[in-house]
């Protein structure tokens, strides 16, 4: 079997209809480019028909679908992370399922991997999203710069490339809970961005909601930086301080003017605001831990129901 060049990994939840217009869209790019090619599916737990049809898309095109079939929904990164261990192009470029990053421009990302770079990043021209989701993601990307230091234009943007080596790197970690494109910039030694189209979703409904974004921003501090404990321990310090200095004009103002009772309520709301902060700084301690917890028990990160590939439809029983 022919090597391919290049490897377009796509992780699949509930987008049947979606799925159709993608496939005629992808291969028609990639039959353009003139190189050898694969497609990877990672069907990650629909409870629509996307496994039927991506099974039909392996059947039209045998040599060049493969059709990874999870047993439950695993999340995109493990998706993602499936199909990157068992990709065999030179190439490997990541595209979401619901057509708003056309597929139009993958020749974009590979020029510019033809050029030298081992990462190439996409970024959104025009975000065709509510103004909720493009104001909370311009938030988080400012937080995820300031505190891991891995700079990305535009975090959300899933359609990337990547060099064979620095998806080596990504698989060899064996993270069980990561940010991929933010784990391939800290490998990378020669990124790129490239600005990209983005659609409205022609059809279906996000999968990521307010809380998923949150969950993901956490993953990017706590995966990438310790910032978020060098913080609270400097305002840790700085609370102590403060808290001295005016422990000794209370005890001075009591010697001056003597016993009060006044500012009771002053002192309430000092300590509750001292306690927010410490439960705070406890969560955050919570979610290092947390990370700490996922990674020593070594559960499988996901669980592989079949494969339908060319050769034969392989089954598993393991995750890896």
């Amino acid at each position: 079997m022919t090597k391919p060049y290049v490897s377009v990994v796509i992780p699949v939840y509930n987008e049947q209809e979606n799925l159709p217009a993608l496939f005629l869209r992808l291969a028609a790019v990639l039959d353009k480019v003139g190189k050898p090619y694969e497609i990877l599916f990672t069907n990650d737990g629909s409870r629509d028909n996307s496994l039927v049809l991506l099974k039909d898309f392996h059947t039209q095109r045998p040599k060049q679908v493969r059709v990874i079939d999870f047993n439950g929904n695993f999340g995109q990164h493990m998706a993602i992370m499936a199909a990157f261990e068992r990709a065999r192009g030179e190439v490997i470029v990541t595209l979401d399922a619901d057509l708003q990053n056309p597929p139009e421009e993958i020749p974009k990302l590979l020029a510019e991997i033809e050029n030298g770079h081992d990462v190439v990043g996409g970024y959104r021209k025009e975000r065709q999203d509510s103004w909720f989701r493009r104001k909370a993601s311009r938030l988080l990307n400012a937080v995820r710069e300031r505190t891991t230091r891995i700079r990305m234009r535009d975090q959300g943007c899933m359609l990337r490339a990547y060099r064979r080596n620095i998806v080596e790197h990504i698989t060899a970690s064996g993270e069980t809970s990561t940010f991929i494109p933010a784990l391939a910039m800290s490998y990378a030694a020669n990124p790129m961005e490239v600005e990209v189209e983005h659609a409205a979703r022609a059809a279906g409904t996000s999968k990521y909601r307010l809380y998923d974004l949150i969950r993901l921003n956490f993953d990017l501090m706590t995966g990438f930086s310790v910032v978020p404990l060098q913080v609270f321990t400097f305002f840790g310090i700085l609370i102590a301080a403060g808290s001295l200095l005016f422990v000794i004009f209370l005890f001075i103002r009591r010697l001056i003017i003597g016993p009060e009772a006044e500012g009771l309520f002053t002192l309430f709301a000092i300590l509750y605001f001292l306690v927010g902060v410490g439960i705070m700084g406890l969560g955050v301690i919570g979610e290092y831990i947390g990370r700490i917890y996922q990674e020593v028990r070594r559960r499988p990160r996901f669980m592989i129901r079949d494969i339908y590939e060319q050769l034969e439809t392989q089954k598993a029983g393991k995750g890896d």
